[in-house]
């Protein structure tokens, strides 16, 4: 008896975790585990901060553990209801590193916001994977296909995308993020924004794998939103003051990117494009590797940023390369990354969706052509508004001089030694993209009409590989020529020419507001700013006040306005509550009455 338990138990592990799509589940796998190892080394330096804190520590580090361990399930798990268990898990265990610091009123209202936004997510799963077990009786994802064979499975499909998307942050999905990664840890926004938003992602793909639907309908919505997404996360970043909700933002814009390459590849897959397919699948799995890289990279500086200054409000700091030359320098790299420029990593995963996009072109009708003209145009502004955003950040932060007096000072080797080792791996992805590329190969395979020979048929990455190290051989020459020039003279220091002004102070230096002031201006009417002011009227003022801040118009419209309205609704009844021992008394009694009466009349 205890032989037929074990084998039948065997049986349900086996079919649980057995599984078919190795390459897609390897490739996250490995990111996970990258970010995560990193990410632990850094916040083994970043939690030395808050030692008097044991208990609570100690708790935090074990929640680390579970996310990570709950991640890695969640990539190999072959049956509905386990999977929601490890995304439970995953969700609360999240929602515990969020709220490191509850003593902060902020924080708990940024992990209540994260908390009921994994749950809907957890809703609209259980939702979508309940509609496939009803009919197949069996909720083992290798009926899937059986569901989508016997049903139109793309109720199911967007049920599961929704899902999925309300943790990867695509808009309007994308509330939660703003306020959970300010208010966490640095190690953690790192890990959040660089991995777990991430299993979102791989969930669409997961799915993508599964069903069988009009993949060019589905591919058409994934891209629209996903253009969206992409466009409103980096308009609003450049907006922000607080440095990690700025890099929150920015989460949402490269989600945005990611979900453009997987709508091109669902659009391939419903043409039968094996092209069109290869290059928005990789183009997909190769950013979601770089995002990685390069976020947790700018979180983990903004940790070190927030230690060394003890703030995050950006129109505050100024001049901290100096004193801070190496988070300085690990920021400028993963700035370059993020933009999209080589030589650096981002550049070649938008190059293959630039690509694909381009191909969609060739030959197709006007709707395609127009649909791909509109997405190339979304892809170019959102690169152009990310140099504009991180052009702000880095000079206001570390350029020019203090704004306030702050004494900044570099952070301990546990706290530069793994920002360092990613912004390798991101330099290295820029100069040999081709063997990154054929790592990605094995992923690729998963997806239908999808190949790596494909994908090497269009673009040789080799070649743009080549094109970054000739462009770094070439600025590495002049920096050591002009190095060696300089040192056979005299170099006299001196203050930076004021342009006549003899007493310059700080306060004459761009503040990140008036850096963004004309753009502010032109896309007023889908940004939302406050301001504050106060002009002098004296001809000599003695003083002056202007703030600005910005707000979330879709937030304000899906959630703030909702809210207000159930509030004023539940008010109308406010008067049951009025604390008085007789009235509750009284409903206790009209109640049983009512009871009664109900039973007499059933009888």
């Amino acid at each position: 008896m205890r032989r037929i338990y074990y084998l039948k138990m065997k049986d349900i592990l086996s079919s649980w975790f057995n599984q078919p799509q190795t390459g897609l589940s390897l490739w996250f796998m490995a990111i996970f585990t990258l970010v995560f190892a990193c990410g632990a080394v850094y916040g083994s330096g970043y939690m030395k901060h808050y030692s008097g804190r044991p208990l609570r520590n100690t708790l935090h580090w074990i929640n680390y553990a579970v996310a990570y361990v709950s991640m890695m399930a969640l990539c190999v798990v072959q049956n509905s209801i386990a999977f929601l268990v490890s995304w439970e898990i995953m969700a609360l265990s999240s929602f515990f590193l969020v709220i490191y610091e509850s003593e902060k009123p902020e924080t708990i209202k940024a992990g209540i916001n994260f908390f009921v936004q994994s749950h809907i997510s957890v809703i609209l799963l259980t939702a979508g994977f309940m509609m496939i077990g009803v009919r197949t009786g069996s909720y083992s994802f290798s009926e899937i296909p059986r569901y989508c064979a016997e049903n139109n499975g793309m109720a199911a499909f967007l049920l599961l995308f929704a899902g999925f998307a309300v943790k990867a942050g695509f808009v309007p999905f994308h509330t939660w993020l703003p306020y959970a990664h300010p208010a966490a840890p640095a190690h953690i926004s790192g890990v959040m924004s660089g991995v777990i938003i991430k299993i979102g992602i791989f969930g669409i793909l997961r799915m993508i794998t599964l069903f069988t639907v009009d993949f060019t309908t589905a591919g058409v919505i994934i891209l629209a939103v996903a253009a969206i997404s992409g466009l409103y996360g980096v308009m609003m970043a450049i907006l922000q003051h607080n440095l990690k909700k700025l890099l929150a933002y920015h989460s949402i814009e490269n989600i945005g990117i990611i979900g453009m390459g997987i709508g091109l590849g669902c659009i391939g897959v419903g043409s039968g494009n094996s092209t069109l397919a290869s290059l928005g699948f990789a183009g997909a799995l190769l950013h979601t590797l770089n995002h990685a890289l390069f976020k947790s990279v700018l979180f983990f500086c903004s940790g070190n940023v927030y230690h060394g200054t003890h703030t995050l409000n950006v129109e505050r700091l100024g001049g901290l390369a100096k004193k801070m030359p190496w988070t300085a320098a690990l920021f400028l790299i993963a700035s370059v990354a993020i933009c999209g420029l080589p030589p650096m990593n981002g550049f070649i995963s938008e190059f293959v969706i630039y690509s694909g996009l381009f191909g969609w072109m060739q030959g197709a009708d006007l709707s395609a052509t127009t649909g791909a003209v509109f997405s190339i145009l979304a892809l170019v502004m959102i690169g152009g508004l990310a140099i504009l955003c991180f052009t702000k950040a880095f000079g206001i932060i570390f350029l020019g001089t203090p704004r306030t007096e702050v004494e900044a000072h570099e952070m301990e080797a546990c706290r530069i030694v793994p920002l360092a080792i990613e912004a390798l791996i991101m330099l290295s992805i820029g100069i040999f993209p081709a063997f990154y590329a054929k790592l990605a190969g094995n992923a690729l395979e998963c997806f239908p009409y999808a190949d790596s020979a494909a994908l090497g048929s269009v673009t040789d990455l080799s070649i743009v590989g080549i094109a970054s190290l000739v462009f770094l051989a070439i600025a590495a020459f002049i920096y050591f020529a002009k190095s060696g020039v300089n040192r056979k003279r005299q170099v006299s220091e001196g203050p930076t020419w004021g342009c006549g002004y003899t007493e310059g102070t700080a306060r004459i230096q761009y503040t990140a507001t008036s850096f963004v002031k004309t753009y502010v201006q032109l896309f007023s009417f889908v940004l939302g700013t406050k301001k504050e002011e106060k002009r002098p009227v004296e001809i000599f003022p003695a003083s002056g006040h202007f703030e600005s801040e910005s707000y979330d118009k879709l937030e304000n419209a899906l959630i703030d306005k909702p809210l207000g309205l159930y509030r004023r609704f539940t008010d109308m009844f406010s008067f049951l509550q009025n604390g008085k021992m007789q009235f509750y008394v009284l409903y206790g009694i009209i109640f049983i009455i009512c009871t009664l009466i109900i039973t007499f009349i059933s009888c």
